[in-house]
């Protein structure tokens, strides 16, 4: 099993190697897709074969204990003394195999291989082919890496990596200002939320000494009292870093503008990878956050306000891609609520059935733009149904699931989060409830607004699109304006415009699709079905991810049992509000097809449409307050640089130079100098008076000494007393 774990990471981190290697040789020669197919295929296909016949064989053993194992000794970092936590720190480069990762390890690398197999169709035509793949088949390895990390080492590495690749996948398109600017929104607006997560490691490592899981819940477990106090420091911080992986208030808004890459890399992004890895993150630290109502209340709260916010923006969305990103930060709301109320299996499970369905809902998307001719506008679409019944109908299979309406997936998990939220909150179900209500609404207007009606062509009178494909707001506030002709982003590279008829993707694409919808249909009745409908309690899944959730103190987990009335009441309730959207749906967006209700209410409260189709403008007060805070103190700091700092370092240099070092010049030129030069003219001119005086002639030196004779006898004679 060892073997295969790596071999389950290291497969897709060779497919990118060499799909890297062939790309960046020499970019400028067109690669063979065939063998980009092949490569980016086979080591997807194989890691996501290895990873079902690992979960196959770690679910027959049994027991479910985790199993680990250690490759090396990463970082040996022995310090400190005898005493400190820390002294004898180190990281281990280990992966772990569990319930929890077993659950994540099957939809990373499933989700992730049927989106490479769309791929090759969506993208034949763009440029960058073998780039794109490189890109794509390194975000699964980061991603692997993040989920079977044995440590928070390890998983940190990883968590990094995936923001890495949502950089380079976003901007794909790097010659377009749209998609370089949404990149480094996402690159930045994750690293604030990383300082957060890095903090809160290390001070998991100051205070258990030790990265590893298994020893810091071993820690938790035995004496959950001892922690109590620095476990809400720890778990807020973490949430931090999750909130920015997740998209959660207030670092929600990289997510809407990372559509600015290619459809799949949303589906990517969206279903199986980045943002799901902060619910992840919660979920595996389950022993820290329990330990804390504070940080569990907190993380519930932000949960159910990302949850309703998000879904109301989505409501006035007209970019079928720009909904579908609303409707991912508002699951992912979901995903928190139910993680912050303690149903944590809940919150994993939805992220399995969100995977389905949200995955399908993005391919479908992809493959309408696609059959459109890079159309993403839903007022320009309508009447599909009739060019592309596969795309129609999957799409469908997957708005109902998300909608809610039982047998399918999307309503068993929603289930489960709304009874945890009831039994802890009824404001907290309140607003997991509404939401539900409004993610049927929107979702139902966009298949409406799609499918059903006539064609309205790619170009309608009086619809105005000026708005640019990354939503408008830029990282910079002067350059918010700036691209405002650029096209959407799958129009950016191929997917141009054209006149004729709409057109169903290729089997790549829809085969694709009918196996997510497939999931979307069955892949939550099995694992969550009600107890008031006869299934088992806890549920099967439940039952399954029940070893991560350990004791504490000696108090095993256990989960939430509403009673049969509360939970009928739920299950009925959730149906109700779900048919309830979908009808205000069809209102207003299927039995009148020229959206007259519709575009009245929106006249009528033309204010509060205003806010909800600006997303509230918080882009635009980040933009005037972060942002451009940001910018002014940067501003701040570099006229205090060139003034203050470099003015007193210049001051101190002109002290130095003059008079200091011009002073002591002189002085060293004309005092110490001039007192040795001065001795040795005075030497000299000596010399040179005692070298005329000896003359070589016996008769001169006979004249001296008679008159120096003479002149003592004069001195004499003068001076005698």
């Amino acid at each position: 099993m060892a073997s295969a774990l790596l071999f389950i990471v290291l497969l897709p981190a060779i497919g990118a190697l060499i799909n890297g290697s062939r790309a960046f040789a020499n970019p400028l020669t067109p690669k063979n897709r065939t063998v980009t197919n092949a490569v980016a295929l086979l080591s997807t296909g194989l890691s996501a074969v290895l990873a079902a016949w690992t979960v196959f064989t770690y679910a027959t053993l049994g027991t479910h204990e985790a199993f680990t194992h250690t490759y090396y000794t990463w970082v040996p970092a022995g310090m400190g003394h005898v005493g400190n936590a820390i002294a004898n720190f180190g990281v281990d480069f280990a992966f772990r195999i569990d319930t929890l990762s077993c659950t994540m390890l099957l939809i990373v690398t499933w989700i992730g291989f049927l989106i490479h197999i769309y791929a090759t169709g969506y993208m034949s035509h763009e440029k960058g082919y073998t780039r794109f793949f490189t890109y794509l088949n390194l975000f699964m390895f980061m991603m692997l890496l993040l989920v079977l990390g044995a440590n928070y080492g390890v998983m940190f590495v990883g968590w990094e990596g995936v923001g890495l690749c949502s950089y380079l996948l976003i901007g794909f398109y790097y010659d377009k200002n749209f998609a370089a600017d949404a990149g480094k929104k996402a690159f930045i607006t994750n690293r604030i939320g990383d300082f957060g997560f890095v903090l809160g490691l290390f001070l998991i490592f100051n205070t258990f000494g030790s990265a590893d899981y298994g020893k810091v819940f071993a820690l938790v477990s035995a004496n959950p009292h001892a922690y109590t106090g620095i476990a809400t420091a720890i778990c807020l911080l973490l949430f931090v870093g999750a909130c920015g992986k997740s998209a959660q208030i207030p670092l929600y808004v990289w997510l809407p503008d990372a559509m600015a890459g290619p459809t799949p890399v949303s589906a990517l992004i969206h279903a199986a990878t980045m943002v799901t890895a902060g619910v992840y993150m919660v979920v595996r630290s389950n022993p820290l956050f329990r330990l804390s109502p504070t940080a569990m209340g907190i993380v519930a709260l932000v949960g159910a306000l990302t949850a309703i916010f998000a879904a109301t923006i989505g409501i006035a969305q007209n970019d079928i891609k720009k909904v579908l990103a609303y409707s991912t930060v508002s699951q992912l709301g979901y995903m928190f609520l139910a993680a912050g109320v303690g149903a944590f299996t809940a919150a994993i499970f939805h992220v399995m059935t969100h995977a389905f369905f949200k995955a399908c809902l993005f391919l479908g998307a992809g493959s309408v733009i696609h059959g459109c001719g890079g159309e993403q506008d839903m007022r320009k679409m309508g009447g599909l149904k009739k060019y592309m019944p596969a795309t129609r109908m999957t799409m469908l299979i997957a708005c109902v699931a998300i909608a809610g309406i039982p047998p399918l997936a999307g309503f068993f998990s929603k289930d489960e989060i709304l009874a945890g939220a009831f039994m802890r909150s009824w404001w907290l179900w309140g607003l997991g409830f509404v939401t539900a209500g409004t993610t049927a609404f929107y979702m139902f207007r966009l298949y409406y607004m799609t499918f059903e009606g006539e064609y309205r062509g790619a170009h309608v009178e009086g619809i105005e699109t000026s708005e640019p494909a990354h939503g408008g707001h830029n990282l910079i506030p002067d350059q918010r304006h700036l691209d405002q002709g650029d096209e959407h982003s799958d129009k950016a590279h191929g997917h141009h415009a054209h006149s004729h008829d709409p057109h169903e993707s290729p089997m790549s694409m829809t085969g694709v699709l009918w196996a997510l919808a497939i999931l979307a249909i069955f892949g939550g009745m099995f694992f969550g079905w009600p107890v008031i409908w006869g299934g088992p309690s806890p549920t099967l899944f439940q039952r399954w991810l029940e070893p991560v959730l350990p004791a504490l103190g000696g108090e095993h987990f256990e989960f939430p049992e509403p009673s049969h009335g509360q939970e009928w009441f739920l299950v009925l309730s959730s149906i109700a509000v779900a048919v309830f959207g979908i009808l205000q749906a069809r209102r207003f967006y299927f039995t009148d097809t020229k959206f007259a209700k519709a575009n009245a209410l929106a006249k009528k409260y033309s204010f509060l449409h205003g806010v909800l189709e600006n997303k509230y403008y918080v882009d635009e007060l980040y933009n005037k307050t972060v942002i451009h805070g940001t910018v002014v103190l940067s501003e701040v700091l570099a006229f205090l640089d060139k003034w203050v700092v470099d003015g007193a370092v210049n001051l101190v240099r002109h002290i130095t130079v003059w008079p200091l070092g011009e002073g002591s010049s002189l002085f060293d030129k004309y005092v110490v100098d001039g007192l040795v030069n001065g001795v040795a003219w005075t030497a000299k001119q000596g010399s040179m008076a005692l070298r005329r005086a000896q003359s070589g002639f016996v008769q001169n030196y006979a004249l001296v000494m008679g008159s120096g004779i003479v002149l003592l006898a004069v001195v004499y004679l003068f001076f005698k007393p």
